[in-house]
């Protein structure tokens, strides 16, 4: 018989195809009464598809024993509850890299440029009455990453095309890598023209990026954030973005999603996108595929490809 897995939220098709192809699949977010699924099919579930496995769900699936999350984060997933229960997690590394590093540039060029504002300036006529105003460039400045990983990487070689000076805060000094590391987050705000947040989310980094980091960046600085709106502090990014002591932000993630402050929507130093760092047909497709590759793997006794746990 095929193996029973639970499918936690919608996948692509490709993905949720390939899925159909190989394994009896439950798709929880279906369903009107998700309790009452879990207790009629839990027992038999071996697998979950696409994260969202609370400590919950996991002890209510006494068979489980693999979670295949669809993303590179798996803040989503209790993995200490799935370790103590001997269940593997894996992720979707690697394959969202360029996708999420192309956005974080070009954010950051539509933050400088203001080119949302710039757009709009030209759609309603007003370069008629004048012209728009003289803005700053990336070239020359210094970008601070808070997350040398494979992403942040990514994004320093792209910063670097920019003709930008890369710095870099994380856990460890990375000796192989040609950038400067800072051991305080603080220190690299004071000293960085942009701050790019690429780190992973959970409880250890949560609000990381404080009111004092932001105080250091300082009303000439700009925050990117590329990771989970959990990182920053957000009730004090607004108010800074607000008052002018912070010199912009570029979104694409928030604490509460898809809720934004919406004190940000009328700000010009502000640049918000939806949650949309992987969000192209060519990364949502190898993510599915890696989803799928890894329950495979699992269930014929052979090495996972992208093992979290």
């Amino acid at each position: 018989m095929a193996v029973e897995i639970l499918q936690t939220g919608k996948l692509l098709e490709s993905c949720e195809e390939a899925l159909a192809s190989r394994f009896t699949v439950h798709k929880l977010h279906e369903a009107t009464d998700r309790d009452t699924v879990i207790e009629q099919i839990g027992p038999r579930i071996r697998g979950i598809a696409g994260g969202g496995a609370s400590a919950e769900l996991i002890a209510r699936l006494p068979s489980l024993e693999i979670i295949a999350n669809f993303g590179v984060g798996y803040d989503n997933v209790d993995v200490a509850a799935a370790r103590a229960r001997n269940v593997r997690v894996t992720n979707t590394p690697n394959v969202l890299n360029d996708a999420v590093a192309e956005l974080a540039i070009g954010l950051m060029i539509a933050l400088a440029r203001r080119i949302p504002q710039a757009d709009q300036f030209v759609r309603q006529g007003r370069w008629l009455k004048g012209q728009f105003p003289l803005l700053s460039e990336l070239n020359g400045k210094t970008v601070g990453i808070l997350g040398l990983g494979r992403i942040g990487k990514e994004i320093a070689a792209r910063c670097q095309a920019m003709k930008m000076r890369v710095v870099y805060h994380g856990r460890h000094r990375q000796p192989h890598e040609p950038f400067v590391y800072y051991d305080k987050l603080l220190d690299m705000a004071r000293d960085s023209d942009w701050l790019v947040v690429i780190a992973p989310g959970g409880r250890n980094t949560e609000k990381v990026v404080s009111r004092q980091v932001l105080e250091a960046l300082g009303p000439g600085g700009f925050l990117v954030n590329m990771a989970r709106g959990t990182l920053v502090d957000e009730a004090a990014m607004v108010e800074m973005l607000v008052s002018g002591k912070l010199g912009g932000a570029a979104l694409d993630v928030f604490e509460n999603e898809p809720q934004v402050p919406e004190a940000l929507f009328a700000l010009d130093n502000v640049v918000l996108s939806p949650h949309q760092g992987s969000a192209t047909h060519q990364t949502r497709t190898k993510m599915g595929a890696l989803v799928v590759a890894n329950l495979g793997a699992h269930f014929s006794g052979e090495p996972l490809l992208s093992a979290v746990v």
